[in-house]
């Protein structure tokens, strides 16, 4: 198959860990950066140029969209995919798991656990919205952050206050969020590709920190995960609509709850963390699926 992986970075390692994998089984393999693909649109026809090169004659995009790319970033996906080009990750799914607010009322609804979340329109009453949640410490989280920037822990009521105020003077919309103390700042990641579990590992925060993100400075190693926890994290991939994904959990003392569902996770943590190769079972997802894909769309 002819496969393209769009990343803005050919040099990140999940970029060159997928591009290996799939040369390895013997598919032809092209590095494009989604922020310079030119779309163009006319009557019954959508093409995509790149640096003034037609793009034609390939089965399968694996988008590596980042979040400062994600409008276009899915535009572009989402021209692919009207093509009859098959994707790893579905454009609506991206747009919807890179909105917190979006996400979190999903998953909620679909009585899927995660922390008590509070968040308002109303600068007035900030002090009854922190009362409303009722417990200190408390996360304030913002909600365009990423990779643990923009996530604050507040120990008492008053820095709360201060630290919501000052997100809104620079015009940033929080999520007052609870602390899950028993999670010991710990969370799991488990990856999930064609509703199977592919890899897990924990992470754990380094001394003094709350945020477990490997990149500043957590460590982490292999978990076995309980029956319910693989049964919610599959869910809530299902509910994201999402085949290729990481779903980050924590445990608390009334069960696990979800944090967040990632629809561009990174390779480097898990595969390094796990010695599994997490590449290739996307590559393999991809040869069972790929053919099909094209044959359905043929026949609309």
């Amino acid at each position: 198959m002819n496969i393209i992986i769009l990343s803005r970075n050919s040099a990140l390692y999940s970029t060159q860990s997928l591009f290996k994998a799939a040369a390895a089984r013997g598919h032809f393999v092209r590095i494009l950066d989604h922020m310079y693909c030119d779309l163009r649109m006319k009557t019954g026809k959508l093409e995509i140029f790149y640096e003034d090169e037609k793009i034609d004659g390939y089965d399968v995009i694996i988008p590596r969209i980042g979040n400062t790319a994600t409008s276009y970033g899915a535009a572009v996906v989402r021209q692919f995919q009207s093509m009859g080009i098959f994707s790893t990750l579905d454009h609506e799914a991206l747009l919807r798991t890179r909105d917190k607010l979006s996400s979190l009322q999903l998953l909620a609804s679909a009585g899927i656990g995660i922390p008590d979340t509070i968040i308002s329109n109303n600068s007035y009453i900030i002090p009854e919205l922190i009362e409303k949640l009722g417990s200190m410490p408390m996360i304030i989280k913002m909600l365009s952050g990423t990779h643990g920037i923009g996530v604050l822990k507040a120990d008492n009521a008053s820095t709360a206050e201060n630290l919501i105020e000052t997100f809104q003077k620079l015009r940033q919309r929080v999520l007052l969020q609870e602390f899950i103390k028993e999670s010991k700042g710990a969370d799991i990641r488990v990856f999930i590709v064609d509703d199977e579990i592919v890899g897990v590992m924990q992470r754990q925060a380094k001394p003094g920190e709350f945020r477990s993100n490997l990149h500043r400075g957590g460590g982490s190693f292999v978990v076995k995960l309980s029956e319910k926890e693989q049964e919610l994290a599959k869910k809530a991939a299902n509910i994201m609509g999402l085949t290729v994904c990481g779903v980050d959990m924590l445990r608390s003392a009334r069960g696990p709850l979800i944090l967040e569902v990632n629809a561009s996770p990174g390779l480097e943590g898990i595969e390094t963390t796990t010695k599994i190769d997490i590449a290739e079972k996307i590559v393999q997802y991809i040869e069972r699926n790929a053919a099909l894909h094209k044959n359905q769309f043929t026949e609309r």
